[in-house]
Parts: C-alpha cells; sequence; structure tokens
C-alpha cells in the first residue's frame, strides 16, 4: 500500500469523478471504487489509477478492500441509505471515514458512533465537501470572534452553475419533509422557508430562505452555539410559492410524486460542465449575535461548489494520511480550525463587523 493511497467509493458519480481527476494535484492516489463498472473502468484506464467494483452491501467486499487502505473518502449518496455500511466496516477494519454528506439526519446518525470510533483509534468526519466545509469554518470564526454568542445564522447561494444528478436525487427525497432549527441545543421542525431576508454578500445582494443545511447539526458541535438558523439563496417569487407548501407536502412525499421528479433529474446533464464551474461563485455569510444584541459577521466567497467539494475533501484525506487526525465523530472545523477554508484555492474572507 502506498502511503497516498485512499479508497474513493462513488467514483462513478459526478463528484467523485471530479474528486478523482484532481487527487493527482495532492499526491494523492485513489483506489476507484463503485457498482458501475462499465463507468468507473474506462475512468481508471485514462487516469491510470487501480479500481475495484462492488455494491455497498457486498459486506466482505467491502471489509476486503477497507483493509488495504487507511482512509476511505465516500463519495456515494444518498447517505442516509449508504453511510451506515461504510461506517460499520471502517470500525471493523480501523479506517478513517470521511463523506461528502450534507444530511442533518445522517450527521446525527454519524455522531452516535463516536466512542466506538475512539476505541478503534480511527475518524469519522461527515461533510469534507462545499457540505458543510466553509459554512462550519465561518461559524468556528464567528465563535471565536464572539465566545458569548447564543445565536448563529449561515446562508450560502451560488452565482452561476448548478446541481448534479446526485445532489438532485437527494434533494427529491427530502421534498415535502419540511424544514429545521436549532433552538435552545435542540434540532426542532420548522416550515421549509419560514423565513425570508435579503443578504449582503459582498459582492451582491441577494434573497435568501431558510432551509435545514448540514449546520443545523455540525455548526452546533463546532461551536456550542445554542440557536441556529441556516438559508439559501432563491428568488423571491419562488420564496412566495413556497408559503403555500403545507397544503401540498402530503402530495410531495409521495412515491408518484418523487419518482416523476427523478426521472427528470436523469435527463438532465449529470452536473454543471467545467466552463460553468470555472465561472461560477460560491458565496457564504454568517452572523453571530450575543445577548447584548452584539453582532459579528463574515462574509466568505469561492469556488462553485463542486470544484471546493474535490478541493476540501482531498485537502482533509491529506492531512488524515499524513497523521493528522483526531479519533471519533469530527467536523471539519473542530478538526482543523477555521482557517481550513483558507487552504482552498481561490477563497476570500472578510470580517464585516
Amino acid at each position: 500500500m502506498q502511503p497516498n493511497t485512499f479508497l474513493l467509493y462513488g467514483a462513478n458519480g459526478y463528484t467523485g469523478e471530479l474528486i478523482a481527476r484532481l487527487a493527482s494535484k495532492y499526491n494523492l492516489q485513489p483506489i476507484l471504487a463503485g457498482r458501475r463498472k462499465e463507468v468507473i473502468e474506462p475512468l481508471a484506464t485514462k487516469l491510470q489509477l487501480p479500481y475495484r467494483i462492488f455494491e455497498m452491501n457486498d459486506s466482505a467486499a467491502l471489509v476486503a478492500v477497507l483493509r488495504e487502505v487507511k482512509v476511505v473518502l465516500h463519495a456515494a449518496g444518498p447517505f442516509n441509505h449508504t453511510a451506515k455500511q461504510m461506517i460499520f466496516a471502517c470500525l471493523l477494519t480501523g479506517t478513517h471515514y470521511v463523506d461528502i454528506n450534507g444530511d442533518i439526519s445522517v450527521f446525527e446518525m454519524i455522531k452516535l458512533y463516536h466512542e466506538a470510533a475512539k476505541k478503534a483509534g480511527i475518524m469519522l468526519l461527515p461533510g469534507a465537501g462545499f457540505d458543510v466545509v466553509p459554512t462550519d469554518c465561518v461559524a468556528l470564526q464567528l465563535k471565536n470572534k464572539l465566545p458569548d454568542a447564543v445565536a448563529l445564522q449561515l446562508a450560502f447561494a451560488t452565482l452561476g452553475g448548478s446541481i448534479s444528478h446526485g445532489t438532485a436525487t437527494t434533494v427529491a427525497d427530502k421534498i415535502g419533509e419540511g424544514g429545521s432549527v436549532r433552538k435552545a441545543g435542540k434540532i426542532i421542525a420548522a416550515r421549509l422557508g419560514q423565513k425570508g431576508m435579503w443578504v449582503d454578500f459582498g459582492i451582491k445582494k441577494l434573497f435568501v430562505m431558510s432551509i435545514p443545511w448540514g449546520d443545523i447539526s455540525t455548526a452546533y458541535f463546532t461551536t456550542g452555539i445554542p440557536n441556529i438558523e441556516t438559508y439559501t439563496g432563491v428568488s423571491p417569487k419562488v420564496y412566495n410559492l413556497l408559503k403555500l407548501q403545507l397544503l401540498f407536502n402530503w402530495l410531495l412525499r409521495t412515491n408518484l410524486v418523487r419518482n416523476y421528479i427523478k426521472k427528470k433529474i436523469n435527463q438532465r446533464p449529470a452536473g454543471p460542465d467545467e466552463e460553468q464551474r470555472r465561472n461560477a461563485t460560491s458565496l457564504v455569510w454568517g452572523q453571530a449575535t450575543n445577548t447584548k444584541g452584539k453582532k459579528i459577521t463574515v462574509r466568505l466567497s469561492a469556488p462553485e461548489g463542486y470544484t471546493l467539494t474535490a478541493h476540501s475533501s482531498l485537502i482533509i484525506v491529506q492531512k488524515i494520511l499524513n497523521g493528522n487526525f483526531i479519533p471519533g465523530y469530527q467536523t471539519p472545523a473542530n478538526a482543523y480550525g477555521e482557517n481550513l477554508v483558507m487552504d482552498i484555492p481561490g477563497v476570500k474572507r472578510e470580517v464585516v463587523s
């Protein structure tokens, strides 16, 4: 086993392929893995990389491959269907687990294996991509600047770009489910788009609405701030339409509607093309408030989300392979600090108040 080798499961997906293509820039050699030989074999041949073909539910094959590596970068979602199998195998083989998940429920599930991971001497670090590296780092920076903060708002938006099949399918699986916020330290249900506001991202002022982003789970672990809301950019017209969602959530949750949406997703391009990714910009805004009403605001601009995910996940894998890890469940900023995001090419950050 080479010291720079890791397992990349889900290399057949849009984001997995981006990670595979970028790995050499970090002097890393992934073993490409997944269930679709017709996609993985040509990619492995082109990149001159080793590969393995097996189903996630083939536990014997999964364990055998994990015994070859120190780290797995899990990029095969939806993670609510795939993360647990991978984590069980990692605990058995002593393999560090990293993923690019953004689902609150998955973060909360993985957190339950904290003690088991510590005992096994491995780190479980979900959210190593755009979900949630930049927002997690902003959250920790705000906490460090305002240690007595009791409320945290995080917002993100993208100028240009689009979403991949995998991300869109994950969203489709959640459609009609509503949202979540953190209140007094507890995750509670809240209507999707319950709140809307205008945010000055620096480059542009955009309208955002509340959504159940992964930081509802992770930012609390990282900062301990008891009240957390997360937002994403959306047009005011769409926001107004979503106010009617309570009338239709029952319909949106049906398999008929979800399968129809997934069929439409599969008819679209796999994700943004190279030019779209190059020209798109990700924006992050965060604000912390204490009981006296004092506010601190941080703004961040970064590469397009999938590009950022490829860089950030590989940076984290590289750190682990170099022996830089904390056993147990970790969030990106908790493990590597508020400046982790600044290791990503093209990131700019400013404190504005």
